[in-house]
């Protein structure tokens, strides 16, 4: 798509009005109605504040950036780069610190990407092929050979991470692994604990999702950490041991 439709397509996903828009981005709505209907080309500096008006993921604000014409101005930096040491240094202090309960980070294809050492206690009993890198913590979730079979409440686990990926090639693949389940009336949107059986007995962890909210970078910007907590007390003993 060419800029305008970019700009329009994402306003339209935001339900943001022209006049709601012009006013987060310090514009008028006569100027940003001639920037949807091509009328009018922006200067790179208007196209960065509309991307963070609307709270663009820095990933997509460089596509604004290139549907318009200008280079992209957040970098993509690989995270094994030794400019992004002080990030690793940082990820695997707070994964340290969260012992003896499980956590991981992934990236924006929900790849593994780090994990301490709890998180073997997830994975007893998982098929080999879905530990080898690169490891999608969803389909490690959701595959019959991976956490599935131990996961006492499946459908609504199943529901939770569905309600988080995008219709496509990954969601239609998980589908096949669980029936779809409609979720019930006490489904209310967001994470559910989860009922893990264990060598150690059942395992009950609720989660928590950290990004780096204030980051430049794309990858960066796009690492989740989530760490598991327990849900009850008699799992918060489990663990400990």
């Amino acid at each position: 798509m060419d800029f305008s439709q970019t700009l329009r397509a994402n306003r339209h996903r935001r339900h943001l009005s022209q006049l709601d828009l012009a006013l987060r981005a310090g514009t008028t709505q006569r100027h940003l109605s001639f920037m949807e209907s091509g009328r009018s080309r922006p200067g790179r500096t208007m196209v960065v504040r509309l991307g963070e008006s609307m709270e663009l993921p820095l990933r997509e604000r460089n596509e604004l950036l290139l549907a318009a014409g200008y280079a992209p101005v957040y970098p993509q930096t690989p995270l094994d780069d030794p400019s992004l040491e002080h990030v690793r240094t940082a990820l695997g202090h707070i994964l340290a610190g969260h012992l003896p309960y499980p956590a991981i980070v992934v990236d924006a294809g929900h790849e593994l990407v780090l994990a301490n050492d709890a998180f073997s206690l997830l994975t007893e009993g998982v098929a080999e092929h879905l530990l080898r890198p690169p490891v999608n913590v969803l389909r490690l979730s959701l595959h019959p050979e991976g956490l599935a079979a131990r996961i006492v409440n499946l459908p609504q686990w199943a529901q939770h991470i569905f309600d988080r990926i995008p219709p496509g090639d990954l969601y239609d693949e998980l589908s096949g692994y669980v029936p779809h389940v409609a979720p019930g009336p006490d489904h209310v949107g967001f994470a559910v604990p989860v009922r893990l059986r264990s060598a150690r007995g059942e395992l009950r962890l609720t989660t928590t999702i950290t990004t780096f909210a204030t980051a430049t970078d794309v990858t960066v910007a796009e690492l989740k950490l989530e760490a598991f907590l327990p849900a009850d007390a008699a799992t918060a003993a489990l663990l400990a041991e």
